[in-house]
Order: structure tokens, then sequence, then C-alpha cells
């Protein structure tokens, strides 16, 4: 009797199976890691990252499709994995997400249930995408707008700030300073800028350059650093 509980515990391995799941892993893998890419919005570096995604997935895929076929090896797992320690920090959400992503994937497949994890893998992308260029199309024309002047002891900090946030809200509706910093011979200001048009952020650079020689204006895509 003993024997007829294991054998109907126990699942024959497939090898067959096993390869279809593990090249529709590398397929999904590989689909997940070029959205990340593309639409992700981490500050990380992103394509360093996403490399580890196909690893993560087919590793899943093949832990689970050897588990599943031995009740004895499922239980030596639950025993390995709780001695298990991850000690580098997610940093963002949506790295996390990713992840469980490709833990999702590689569970799917590793347990045979191949149709249905492409399909939702497939879908949860395809909405992701939608939902990300609604998101990029929203935001696509929010900057951060830096401005760092050094060696300010013949002028009057107090004119340089006025003239800056005058200029810049000016030409900019909707323009919120963020951040203002003031040393002996520095100053730096922070805003995030609202504009319909690049000429419009060519313009300011240029009436800056010609009041101020020696600023320095750069300016930063906001979908790329996190919200403050």
């Amino acid at each position: 009797m003993l024997n007829d509980l294991f054998q109907t515990q126990n699942e024959v391995f497939s090898l067959s199976s096993f390869i279809i799941n593990f090249l529709c892993g590398v397929f999904l893998s590989l689909l997940i890691r070029y959205h990340y890419t593309k639409f992700g919005s981490t500050i990380t570096n992103r394509n360093d990252f996403a490399n580890i995604f196909p690893f993560i997935t087919l590793t899943t895929i093949l832990i689970i499709s050897v588990v599943k076929s031995s009740l004895a090896l499922s239980l030596g797992l639950v025993g390995a994995l709780s001695i298990v320690r991850f000690r580098t920090p997610i940093k963002e959400p949506e790295e996390l997400a990713y992840l469980f992503l490709c833990i999702a994937t590689g569970l799917g497949l590793g347990a045979n249930q191949t149709v249905v994890t492409i399909l939702a893998v497939i879908l949860i992308l395809v909405f992701l995408s939608v939902l990300k260029k609604r998101m990029i199309v929203k935001n696509n024309k929010n900057m951060f707008l830096n401005i760092e002047f050094e060696d300010t002891r013949d002028l009057k900090k107090d004119q340089i700030h006025d003239f800056i946030v005058t200029t810049v809200t000016k030409e900019f509706e909707g323009s919120d300073l963020r951040q203002v910093t003031t040393k002996s011979n520095y100053y730096h200001a922070s805003f995030i800028i609202h504009f319909d048009e690049i000429s419009k952020l060519q313009n300011i650079i240029s009436v800056l350059e010609i009041k101020y020689p020696g600023i320095s204006v750069s300016y930063i895509d906001q979908r790329q650093v996190p919200s403050l």
C-alpha cells in the first residue's frame, strides 16, 4: 500500500515535455527582458538587471520539473529553501514585480501548464505596455531642469535667484521649484518644468548663458528619476 501511495504521488518525468517547456521559457524570459529594458523606469542599469531574467526563469523551470516528479524531492526542497537567505535588497518595486513574473513563468512551465503560462505572460506584458505608453504620453514633456552657477563672488545670489526663477516661470507655465542650494561661491536650483515645444527649453538656456556666462544648465527626463 505504501508503494502504491508513492506511485500515485510521483509523476513520470517526460524529457520531451521538459524540452518544450524549456524552449518556451527561453522565449518568454527574453520577451520579459525586452519589455523591462524598453518600458522599465528604474534608475539602475536596466540592461544588466534584465540579464538575470532568463537565468531565473530557466532555473525555476528546472527545479519544478525535477521536484514535481518525486514527493521525496519536494520535501527535500522545502528543507533546503528554509535555510536560504537573500542578502541583496530590491530597491525598486518594479524590479520585484518583474522578478516575480519570471518566477511565475518558471513555475507555470515547470508544472507543465504551457499554454496557460504563455497566454498569461503575453496578456500581462501587453497590458503593461499599454499602461506604460499612456504614462509616457502623459509625462513625456515633464523634465527636471537643473541650473548651476559657480564663482558667484562678484554677484548677489538674491538677484541670481530672482532672475532665474522669473525667467523659468515666465517661459514654462506650471513650473515647480523643487530645490535651491547656495554656498559661498555656488548656486544651484532644480525645477520640474512642463512644456509643449523643445524650443522653449532652448530659449531658456540661451537667455541664462547670455545673462550669466559660465552657467550650467542640464535637464533630465522625469521618468528616469524617482518621484519626489
